[in-house]
């Protein structure tokens, strides 16, 4: 339902208390008093059928007595009368609901399906039960049970622990923090993470989104809200159990690198959101990201009167992944000039420990002019020499008196010691001051992480290669054939098979059922020259050298055969259990110089399919060098996985040894994301090793896991991808009025420069009137909200001609947070006007608006566009104009339960 009816939470015009009593320690009464003392400008009103009045408030016997209809309702009543509050609420015209009663039970039959059968059936928005209540502060709401009200400010806070919130609430009061909102999930059994993510994204009292989170539920709707909000404001979060183990023991390498919290972390990543590990940090993260915003480049420079601070600032820089800033020749000639003699002439730039407050103006003004450097650190140590408060004074005039333009480059500051008036004058400057130079460090790179997200999100994918092909048929036979066998572990052969069938280069494979058939097979590869590798063929026993099941560079089939007799014969010692089917027989693959990569796909019960890339060998689980991302992937992503593991060092030239081809390494982790998307059956793949080096990549073993799909994802595409893939299901060839053809597909992230060359031949009106305005320049940040799309809530469809491939128009279409109504946006070449391509576009576009279940699909029209009101008007849009604006109309069309 995400954001329906939560005005009515969070901006009520009155509120019902319900379950409150005389006693002292009453939830309801506790409650009560909160909202009346917390100055809640709305009606109140009391339901309880026992009292007359409590605490002077006029208790009404029922719901139905109130004088009034509650916009929200606080129930804290036993369990078992949940249910029938809330039906009698939401009967009498209640929108929304918060339930603090606690022990609601789990499953069928429980108090908790009772709550949410009254909440499916009238719409009525429940936040908890479980919870600790809501607060937001600039509506004076105070429905909670926590000690004390926040102050109010522009920090958004979503915890699904409310002991965490209570917490974070009497942390932030004495440091001056403000909240626009707290809301506490509880049990979230209606209201969610992703709702709250939808409000407060849009919402204009909140700058910045704060999030405790235990568990996701809906990992697609969270991080569809996640990666819109976002996109919008900056989303902070913290999560416990970063060292929790998954269950049960994983039957692969890539499902044992794949810890729980490293996925959590990969999706946190993956939709934009900065990760702290601490609630200071959280408080910490928020404060700078939102009064400092973005900084292009993680180039720090640092100021001080005691140079063994700025030092160990620098220090902490570089551990934390940024860069330390040079000083430019022009820099260095101002500081020469402007300070004393001894000065550093270096970063960090210790001006010595008489430094005044003209010496540093002086030198922030030099530090803020050089573009060797993206942010400035201010650090003042107290002497007998110096004067803090002064000094302060100072580095607020020099920004101050900077063009207003200047002042974009962040500027940090720590004061050493006991310094409120000195933090005072900086912190109402609107300059973060931290406690100590590591602190401050920290929060720079809150500053970096947070820019690397967002560009992450809006940066433009290389396109694949012409030759990136997929043998469907050939894939979906060999899982199609295991799994009518009742095989859920394909065989050796079959897992070469299927890694061709998406073009990963695979070492040959034979099996044998015993020692003669090995020495057998072995002969054919030794007439190629080849030496060759035997290898137990057991489905049960996971990692083969665990019991020495693997021998390598055999050269003679009397070699082979007594290979292959001792590892069938230690298989059945060391494992008497296992089902043995043999062994396999490998062509030896020798490249001196390759490295040995894991690359492969594990299965996360919260969001779903996961790849994995990192460090390979026998020692993979030991080295645990590592990166996990969610599909599907392009190739950019691929290498940002690439990029943050420690084995990219050696993947780079180093001594006699080349450099490994990393495209291709990342080709491979991209094909292996297209697997998981094209066979949802497919539950892990294990590449290891994969070997790498300046001639590409080859698969030297591997181990595929598969489990039948049994029910679908409730919507639409994959039935287990936390992210909606490319959905493939929506290309099409359309025939237009003038006979020729275009190829209808999905706009995907690398297809920039395809609208670039589009709008070049799109006239100047046509483009004024498709926005509005007259549109000269179209930067990349625009064309990326155009091609980067979170599939689960918007489509863009473009029409290509399938000669030259150019772009001949497009229609998209962006669902709104509720999913009930989509807004349409459409072009044509201007060349192109008469041929039906618009036509056809809009019969797509409301095609799939009733695929993904909305109820209207609407759009703004200029009232002058006459030639698409036209259309609309043949199509069933009805058309109304706009209260707000006399020069537009707007159209309307309902589709649920429609058809063609």
């Amino acid at each position: 339902m995400s954001t329906y009816a939560l005005q009515s939470v969070f901006r009520p015009a009155s509120v019902a208390v319900v379950g409150a009593s005389p006693r002292a320690r009453s939830l309801g009464r506790l409650v009560l008093r909160q909202l009346c003392d917390g100055g809640f400008a709305g009606r109140i009103g009391l339901v309880n059928p026992r009292h007359a009045a409590i605490d002077g408030i006029e208790a009404s016997p029922s719901m139905e007595a109130l004088p009034f209809v509650p916009e929200l309702v606080v129930i804290a009543v036993p369990p078992a009368d949940v249910a029938d509050v809330a039906e009698a609420a939401a009967r009498r015209g209640a929108k929304a609901a918060i339930v603090l009663t606690r022990d609601m039970g789990q499953g069928e039959g429980s108090h908790n399906a009772a709550l949410a059968d009254v909440a499916r059936a009238h719409g009525l928005r429940i936040v908890g039960p479980n919870c600790l209540g809501v607060i937001a502060p600039h509506a004076k709401l105070f429905a909670s049970f926590a000690a004390h009200a926040p102050l109010a400010g522009d920090l958004a806070l979503i915890s699904q622990s409310g002991a965490v919130a209570a917490g974070m609430i009497e942390w932030s009061r004495p440091r001056g923090i403000g909240f626009s909102a707290v809301a506490s999930l509880g049990d979230a059994l209606d209201v969610d993470f992703a709702d709250l993510l939808d409000y407060f994204a849009t919402d204009r009292h909140t700058r910045a989104i704060l999030l405790y989170v235990e568990r996701v539920r809906d990992a697609r709707k969270f991080l569809s809200a996640a990666r819109a909000a976002a996109r919008a404001k900056p989303v902070v979060v913290v999560k416990p159990g970063r060292h929790a183990r998954r269950d049960g023991a994983a039957t692969t390498h890539a499902a044992a690198l794949a810890a729980p919290d490293a996925v959590y972390d990969a999706a946190f990543r993956r939709a934009g959101l900065l990760r702290v590990h601490a609630l200071d940090e959280l408080f910490s993260a928020a404060e700078t990201l939102s009064h400092l915003g973005s900084l292009p480049g993680k180039r720090l420079a640092v100021m001080t009167n005691g140079i063994g601070v700025g030092m160990l600032a620098l220090d902490r820089l570089v551990d934390l992944g940024g860069t330390r800033a040079s000083l430019s020749d022009t820099t260095l000639d101002k500081l020469d000039s402007a300070l004393v003699r001894g000065w550093s002439r270096r970063n960090a730039v210790d001006m010595l420990g008489d430094a005044d407050g003209a010496r540093y103006a002086t030198t922030l003004d030099a530090l803020l002019d050089d573009r060797d450097n993206d942010a400035v650190l201010v650090m003042q140590v107290p002497t007998v020499l110096s004067d803090p408060d002064e000094t302060a004074a100072a580095v607020v005039r020099s920004l101050q008196a900077r063009p207003r333009m200047a002042t974009r480059k962040p500027v940090f500051a720590v004061w050493l010691g006991d310094q409120p008036q000195a933090r005072k004058t900086l912190g109402d400057a609107g300059i973060p001051v931290f406690d100590s130079e590591a602190d401050a460090v920290r929060g720079f790179m809150y500053l970096v992480r947070h820019h690397e997200a967002q560009t992450a999100l809006m940066e433009t994918p290389p396109s694949l290669p012409d030759d990136f092909a997929v043998d469907m048929a050939a894939a979906r036979a060999v899982v199609d054939a295991a799994l009518r066998e009742g095989r859920t572990l394909l065989d050796p052969v079959a897992t070469a098979a299927l890694l061709g069938a998406y073009g990963i280069p695979v070492a040959d494979v034979t099996r044998a059922r015993d020692a003669d058939a090995a020495a057998a097979a072995a002969e054919r590869l030794f007439a190629r020259g080849m030496t060759v590798a035997v290898k137990i063929d057991a489905v049960d026993i996971a990692h083969k050298s665990d019991i020495d099941g693997v021998r390598l560079n055999l050269g003679s089939a009397q070699a082979v055969r007594e290979a292959a007799a001792d590892i069938l014969q230690r298989a059945r010692i060391l494992r008497p259990d296992a089902r043995i089917d043999g062994v396999t027989v490998h062509a030896m693959t020798v490249r001196s110089k390759a490295r040995e990569l894991i690359a492969g796909i594990a299965d996360d019960p919260t969001f779903g399919p996961v790849v994995v890339f990192g460090r390979g060998g026998t020692a993979v689980d030991v080295i645990d060098d590592k990166a996990l991302m969610l599909p599907p992937l392009d190739l950019r992503l691929a290498h940002e996985m690439i990029g943050r593991t420690r084995v990219l060092r050696i993947l780079k030239a180093y001594r006699d040894v080349p450099a490994a081809d990393e495209r291709a390494v990342a080709l491979v982790l991209v094909k292996l994301a297209q697997m998981a998307a094209d066979i949802p059956e497919l539950r892990e793949l294990d590449i290891n090793p994969l070997l790498a080096d300046a001639a590409g990549v080859i698969a030297l073993d591997a181990r595929v896991l598969l489990a039948p799909v049994t029910r679908l994802h409730k919507g639409r595409g994959h039935p287990r991808f936390a992210i909606f893939p490319y959905p493939v299901e929506w290309e099409r060839t359309i025939t237009l009025s003038n006979g020729s053809t275009a190829f209808v597909r999905p706009v995907r992230p690398e297809d920039e420069t395809m609208f670039r060359r589009f709008f070049e031949r799109v006239s100047p009106e046509d483009l004024r009137l498709r926005f509005f305005s007259a549109v000269r320049h179209f930067s990349h940040e625009f064309i990326a909200r155009l091609t980067q799309l979170d599939y689960a809530r918007s489509i863009a469809l473009a029409a290509i001609d399938p000669g030259t491939g150019e772009m001949l128009g497009a229609v998209r279409l962006l669902a709104d947070a509720n999913y009930d109504t989509g807004e349409y946006g459409i072009m044509v070449r201007s060349d192109l006007k008469g041929a039906g391509l618009g036509w056809r576009l809009m019969g797509i576009m409301i095609e799939y608006a009733r695929w993904q279940g909305l109820r209207v699909v609407e759009g703004q029209v200029l009232r002058e566009n006459t030639t698409m009101l036209a259309m609309c008007r043949q199509l069933g849009f009805a058309i109304t104009p706009d209260p707000d604006d006399a020069t537009v109309a707007i159209v309307r069309l309902p589709v649920a339960g429609t058809s063609d």
